[in-house]
Formats: C-alpha cells, sequence, structure tokens
C-alpha cells in the first residue's frame, strides 16, 4: 500500500505538515508531491490520497492550488480513498478558519473519493468554517493552527495519522 502525499505550499508551513504526516505514517509508506511541481495526473498512479491545503486571508486558497483549481475537475478521483489536512490562522482569520479545506473536500466528494480522516473540532477557537460537517463538530480533515497552537501540532499529527492507519486497515479488510 503506497499512499500519495499531494499539498501546495507557499511559506513552507504546509510542506512542513506534510512531512511530519509522513514521518508519522513511515516514510516508505508515503510518496510527497508539491502540486506547484507535479501534474494532478500523478494522483492516477495512487489509490490512497493526502491532499494538503492552507486557508489565506479570508478564506482565499493558498496560490498553487488556486492556480490548478479547475483541473481538479478533470482528475478520476473515483474508488479512491482521500484523507485531507489543512493550515490556518483561528485567530486572525476566526471566520474563515480551514475554508479551503472545506472547499478541496468538496472538490474530491463531486469526483466520488471516499474521504476519511475527519477530525473532532474540539480544542480549537472560531467563529466560522467551510470545512465542518453537517454535525458541526467535526472537521473534513486534520486542522492545524501553527500560528497559534504550534505546540499541539505534533501531537495532532500523530493522533490523526493513527486515526488514518486505523480507518484504511478498517476499509482494506
Amino acid at each position: 500500500m503506497k499512499i500519495g502525499l499531494f499539498y501546495g505550499s507557499t511559506t513552507c508551513y504546509t510542506e512542513i505538515a506534510a512531512e511530519k504526516i509522513a514521518n508519522s505514517l513511515g516514510e516508505d509508506l508515503v510518496d510527497m508531491f508539491d502540486i506547484k511541481d507535479t501534474p494532478l495526473s500523478k494522483m492516477d498512479d495512487y489509490d490512497i490520497l493526502i491532499l494538503g491545503i492552507s486557508t489565506w486571508d479570508f478564506g482565499e486558497l493558498q496560490e498553487d492550488w488556486e492556480a490548478i483549481w479547475d483541473d481538479i475537475d478533470t482528475i478520476g478521483l473515483s474508488g479512491k480513498v482521500v484523507a485531507l489536512f489543512g493550515l490556518g490562522d483561528q485567530i486572525g482569520y476566526t471566520e474563515w478558519f480551514q475554508d479551503a479545506l472545506g472547499m478541496l473536500h468538496d472538490k474530491a466528494v463531486i469526483q466520488g473519493a471516499a474521504v476519511i480522516g475527519y477530525w473532532p473540532n474540539e480544542g480549537y477557537e472560531f467563529e466560522k468554517s467551510l470545512a465542518l460537517t453537517n454535525d458541526n463538530k467535526h472537521f473534513y480533515g486534520l486542522a492545524l493552527d501553527d500560528e497559534s497552537q504550534y505546540e499541539m501540532t505534533e501531537q495532532r499529527v500523530n493522533t490523526w495519522s493513527g486515526q488514518l492507519l486505523a480507518e484504511l486497515e478498517a476499509l482494506l479488510a
């Protein structure tokens, strides 16, 4: 089982989070790709994907994802298992926390992906988010805030990685 981890990163924080996730899951299990340098068609090589995105300013997409946003509609995610992670600032942009994560989730679902790795929203302080499940109790993926909760990132990554492996094991059983 190989996992393709695709991320966009402007200031390296999403890249660093991707590296932490790959390390936590096991580097032999994960191939990492920066979408700035890798065509989305590379996702076809993997049945299991992890996609990482950050939210900018007032709910905006990270620039590398924004540049290829419409291209997501052309990739075939049907039958693929997808987990998502996002970075955002819950204090400075409390009304848009993790919005890009929610937008990427919607794109993946429309393309037929089976999304795993939903993450509880306990321990966060924000007003609104497009990344919340219908019951408002979970994010559509791992939510990281390296601006105001950096000290929690490592534990969140490790816990989420264990959760992903358990969910994958259950799916593949």
